[in-house]
């Protein structure tokens, strides 16, 4: 009877959740110098190096990306890097790492080495006009455009996110455009394109994607945001399904082991597992003017609560870091324990 019992409770153990993942907040972990460099205007990426070093994208002219040593403090900046890297990544491969990234005003793809040399740029052009958004006529009554704005009917890419495939190959999303995905080989040569808004993809905003080794072949899991969801791509761009759903306009991605984070606009991060089930969540913003924008004012920030959360990566621990769409610059750290 008692074995029979422990039996029976052992089977249901195998059947519950798995437990939270157990994180703190390491509360003002990013330090500026005194008379230095402030974050300023954010609408990127955070990724870490195997050095453990913080690469965040801002939207300084002069200082494209911010590197952050394992203590928080500034390093460096990258000069001359992209100021309008939307969505980009660290790379290990034969050969380095590497920063890869989609440049958002400038609809070009670049990969640059960690000190910020320009290796590999992918020009607007490779990828075919007939697979563009066309430039909208302006609304009746709107003020003029900005100078450099292309004129109504110009082909146009509104690139916000891009992954590398174990073999070299690029994926890069025109999120705010067509939510369709741009594949190219290593060497920047166009090779196809999928996604976008129709059946069977359906997509409302393709913000973001990543490569999902934790399945075998490898697969691209992206932030479908407007739908609140999470699908999974094959590399051959097949739509494989939903991964998630419920999210708060789901915007970054992050994998640790089997774990994945999901930053998400409306102030929140989510902790999923490798079915797609919540683990546990962390600073949810319950305030529905702070969260969603990136004007909300520093004097209403708490810590550890987000407002819009844009960019998430981890170290090799499993230290979680978090960007913020906002206008005045704003990281989290939470250590895993």
């Amino acid at each position: 009877m008692k074995r029979s019992l422990l039996s029976a409770f052992a089977a249901v153990l195998l059947t519950l959740p798995a437990l939270a993942v157990d994180f703190s907040l390491s509360p003002d972990w990013a330090k500026l110098p005194a008379g230095g460099p402030q974050l300023g205007n954010m609408h990127g990426d955070v990724a870490v190096s195997s050095k453990g070093e913080v690469y965040v994208s801002v939207m300084d002219p002069a200082n494209g990306v911010l590197v952050f040593g394992t203590d928080g403090r500034l390093a460096r900046a990258l000069k001359g890097a992209p100021n309008d890297f939307h969505g980009f990544l660290i790379h290990r491969e034969a050969g380095g790492e590497f920063i890869y990234g989609a440049r958002l005003t400038e609809q070009t793809i670049v990969k640059l080495t960690l000190d910020g040399k320009v290796v590999l740029e992918i020009p607007a052009s490779a990828i075919p006009d007939a697979v563009k958004m066309r430039q909208p006529a302006p609304a009746p009554n709107a003020p003029p455009p900005a100078p450099g704005t292309p004129a109504p009917g110009t082909p146009v890419l509104r690139l916000s996110g891009m992954a590398v495939a174990p073999n070299g190959d690029l994926y890069v999303t025109d999120g705010y455009g067509t939510s369709n995905v741009h594949r190219f080989d290593r060497t920047g040569k166009y090779l196809a394109t999928f996604g976008g808004k129709e059946p069977p993809y359906g997509f409302k905003t393709l913000h973001k994607i990543i490569l999902d080794t934790r399945f075998t072949p490898a697969r691209l899991l992206g932030c479908d945001r407007e739908n609140m969801r999470l699908v999974h791509l094959s590399l051959e761009g097949k739509f494989l399904g939903v991964y998630a759903t419920d999210l708060l306009r789901p915007s970054a991605l992050a994998i640790h082991g089997d774990t994945v984070a999901v930053g998400e606009l409306r102030g929140r991060v989510t902790l999923l597992d490798k079915a797609g089930k919540v683990i546990t969540t962390l600073g949810t913003n319950p305030n529905a003017d702070e969260v969603a924008t990136n004007k909300t004012d520093p004097a209403k920030w708490r810590a550890g609560i987000f407002n819009a959360a844009h960019g998430v990566a981890f170290n090799e621990h499993g230290d979680l870091f978090v960007s913020e769409w906002t206008l005045f610059g704003r990281m989290h750290r939470f250590d895993r324990k």
